[in-house]
């Protein structure tokens, strides 16, 4: 067994077994300090940072297992699919959540004025789509290349 293989190891079980259980350990105190009435918060955001570490160390694991660990390529692999994931999903998720939240914010203030908050919801929306289109776009244009300028 090698140190690089013992880290691995300690990181998928660190990821995997101990910050979810930590999470649970969270909101458990967190359910216990709100029914006596004490601030809550605190616990509830450890909960929810644990499991956004173990979510972060398991999406690294996907990104880099697409190629060999001695392949020159593998960061840059790890990049594009990093960049391609946010373009490709969160992105678009993201403008449905600017749009629901533009849609409440319109209809429970019915002013209708330049600095009104569902403007900058359905504007951000527009934007998240608008810059996942490009990015789609370029991703389409370098796949179909033609190899070059002729």
């Amino acid at each position: 067994m090698s140190f690089s293989n013992g880290i691995l190891n300690l990181t998928n079980w660190v990821g995997n077994v101990i910050l979810p259980t930590l999470a649970g350990l969270f909101f458990v105190i967190a359910v216990l300090r709100f029914s006596r009435g004490l601030a809550h918060y605190p616990p509830m955001y450890g909960g929810f940072l644990c499991l956004m570490g173990s979510g972060l160390v398991r999406a690294l694991e996907t990104f880099t297992r697409q190629r060999n660990w001695n392949d020159p390529d593998v960061y840059w692999v790890s990049l594009v699919t990093l960049v391609n994931w946010i373009s490709n999903v969160i992105m678009p998720l993201y403008a449905g959540l600017e749009v629901a939240a533009g849609g409440v914010s319109l209809a429970s203030d019915m002013r209708i004025h330049h600095t009104s908050n569902w403007q900058r919801h359905f504007l951000s929306a527009g934007l998240c789509l608008l810059l996942s289109g490009l990015l789609r776009l370029a991703e389409y244009f370098v796949a179909h290349g033609t190899g070059g300028v002729p």
